[in-house]
């Protein structure tokens, strides 16, 4: 398979973050095209299956973890309900491999709470995590800490204003 869109990915997160923010270009709810949002689907299938159980830690330490639950299908369309919603004044954010909301979330509560994702009352946000994650640490880690362990990629929320201009 050629691959065009989806370049220079090395882990599963990096893949997630790569599809969310070209579905955030090229969806044709965004002013996009639907061949172009169909090849990107289909590189993203190729590589989940290529990458799906290759991460990186939050020290940059790469490492491998069968038996993944998840599948290419669900993170694509979290990603593309999301755009739907065109929600206004909402950060969408995917740090390591957890998607997080974050902004004016209230009125879009009941369908953010529809596609599965939980409210953190300490960060103030609603947050997917992957599929069959369990937490093994009782530390807590404030939004900024967990920012500057996994890197975040955040987007321009084309229903509203510019996504980075929110409080973190």
């Amino acid at each position: 398979m050629t691959i065009k869109y989806i370049l220079n990915v090395t882990t599963l997160e990096d893949l997630k973050k790569e599809y969310k923010r070209l579905a955030m270009q090229h969806h044709p709810d965004c002013g996009g095209d639907t061949e172009t949002m169909k090849a990107i689907n289909n590189e993203y299938d190729f590589l989940f299956e290529k990458l799906k159980n290759t991460h990186k830690n939050k020290d940059g330490k790469y490492y491998t973890k069968e038996s993944t639950e998840e599948t290419a299908g669900e993170w694509r369309e979290v990603i593309n309900s999301l755009i739907r919603l065109r929600m206004e004044n909402v950060l969408i954010e995917v740090i390591g491999s957890f998607l997080w909301i974050s902004g004016n979330t209230k009125p879009y509560k009941d369908q953010i709470q529809a596609l599965g994702f939980k409210w953190s009352q300490n960060k103030t946000s609603w947050y997917m995590s992957p599929k069959g994650y369990r937490k093994y640490s009782s530390k807590q880690y404030g939004m900024n800490d967990i920012r500057d362990m996994y890197g975040s990629s955040k987007v321009r929320n084309k229903g509203g204003a510019d996504n980075k201009e929110l409080p973190a």
